[in-house]
């Protein structure tokens, strides 16, 4: 269950196993989650990272993929359920259904300062951002503009401070000479963060180099500052300098995950121990307690790290591995191996900071600068599933870099609102100069108006006024 990093993998590592493989997602792509924020600036087209799950597994003959949602488990019949109400049988169970985002609590947020864990959430992004600075330039107030053109990521993780800093080039170089009335460079960001330094799952020393990274993009960051409301256009905030209150247009949330619900419906039917978070305690072999049967892989496992003895982070390494590994479980239980142990290898961490700068701890190394910004360019495209893809992004990403521009800037969605947008005025049919007259000549419709010509009143024909119009006055009705 899952078409994300770490049921793509599991499936992918039994294509050679004597097993049928059914892969069950309620999208039928594979999303390449790390670089969703250069969708939601502009950078990218949503169809650079993803891939159809149907073609990636194309090739293995032993692979269905099948398009639904699951809403439920029977463990004791070894059953999933789904939304239309079919069932589909199992003999082995692998869940990586992923995360979503948390406001711990104040769900009301999730309108007014969306996340970025889908493909609909990164176009949402990139729509308010854009419409912040089309709204901007025809804006005449200026404290109205500073609003606009002030917005507010709140979480200083690897998601926020990469977010933050592609706002930064958007606003300083890529729209710089595409307006009249504002200039974008003028644009304020501030990236809020509840601790006491960004990317905390990097060494200290890194963390300093991305605060001055940031800081050469004009990005404002403020530490030890807690969020306590986000209202509309305003964001409250608590920290070291007491209560503040930042007026925003546009506030995007980086600051927290959470298990999806079914993963919480899979910790109920098996009686699991969860943590905090809702992640469930699995066995050494990734399986949930009392079901061999069933494993729970990726973001909604609680897996500790031999070495450090910390629970293993959210991120796609550790699903990759989970995946690869619950693969080689289950074909060594078809041979009547021993079990096997999760051992994770931790790579490293990357987070890039702008245009030729990111930081990078790596098998020990830390870099910094262009270097890591390298490094970073490389692991993406060798992570990245499809060949086609990785030549996409490539040829853009070089596109991007030389022209300092970003092609993806398209505002689409809100169909909510579209669906709110008054309707025109009811057609009106004018009679023209030679009916007055007398003359044939049939009724002459409005500049731009389309349909059928209604024939006036009292005439030979077999019309009959349209709503909201007054027979033979030629003016719509009071």
């Amino acid at each position: 269950m899952g078409g994300g990093f770490g049921g793509l993998y599991a499936a992918r590592n039994l294509g050679y196993a004597p097993v049928e493989v059914t892969l069950i997602d309620r999208r039928n792509f594979h999303l390449f989650q790390p670089l969703l924020y250069q969708v939601a600036t502009g950078g990218l087209s949503p169809a650079d990272i993803a891939s159809p799950l149907r073609e990636i597994l194309k090739r293995q003959s032993n692979t269905s993929v099948l398009l639904g949602e699951v809403v439920d488990f029977d463990v004791r019949e070894k059953r999933v359920r789904l939304e239309d109400g079919d069932s589909i049988p199992y003999d082995f169970l692998v869940v990586a259904t992923g995360l979503q985002n948390h406001y711990f609590g104040n769900d009301a947020w999730a309108e007014k300062a969306p996340g970025l864990k889908t493909v609909e959430d990164a176009t949402e992004i990139r729509r308010r951002v854009l419409l912040a600075f089309e709204r901007a330039e025809r804006e005449e107030d200026p404290a109205a503009r500073r609003r606009l053109l002030t917005f507010v990521v709140i979480g200083g993780g690897a998601t926020g401070v990469e977010l933050a800093g592609a706002l930064a080039e958007l606003a300083r170089d890529t729209l710089r000479h595409d307006f009249r009335s504002i200039d974008p460079r003028d644009s304020k960001i501030l990236l809020l963060e509840g601790g006491g330094r960004i990317l905390e799952a990097f060494p200290p020393e890194l963390s300093e180099k991305a605060m001055g990274a940031l800081a050469k993009l004009g990005i404002e960051v403020r530490l030890e500052c807690r969020v306590t409301d986000v209202g509309n256009g305003t964001v409250l905030a608590k920290g070291s300098r007491g209560e503040e209150s930042f007026p925003a247009a546009t506030v995007l949330w980086a600051a927290g995950v959470r298990v999806t619900n079914l993963a919480r419906v899979l910790a109920e039917r098996t009686c699991a121990p969860t943590d905090r978070g809702g992640r469930i305690l699995v066995r050494a072999d990734l399986s949930v307690p009392g079901y061999p049967e069933v494993f729970a892989i990726g973001d909604i496992a609680h897996v500790h790290d031999q070495r450090s003895k910390k629970p293993l982070p959210g991120v796609a390494p550790v699903a990759m591995q989970e995946g690869k590994h619950v693969a080689r479980v289950i074909a060594s239980r078809l041979r009547g191996e021993p079990e096997l142990s999760f051992r994770y290898y931790d790579k490293g961490s990357l987070a890039t900071i702008g245009r030729a700068s990111a930081v990078a701890s790596i098998w020990g190394f830390r870099l910094w600068g262009y270097l890591a910004w390298i490094v970073w360019l490389f692991v993406h495209i060798l992570y990245l599933v499809g060949f086609e893809n990785r030549i996409l992004v490539m040829v853009q990403w070089a596109w991007n870099y030389f022209t300092r521009n970003r092609s993806a800037r398209l505002i689409t969605g809100d169909r909510a609102a579209q669906g709110k947008r008054a309707l025109p005025p009811p057609y009106l049919c004018v009679e023209s100069s030679a009916a007055s007259a007398g003359g044939d000549a049939g009724p002459v419709p409005e500049p731009g108006a389309t349909g059928a010509a209604v024939a006036p009143s009292g005439s030979a024909g077999t019309g009959s006024p349209l709503p909201g119009a007054v027979e033979g006055s030629g003016r719509p009705a009071s």
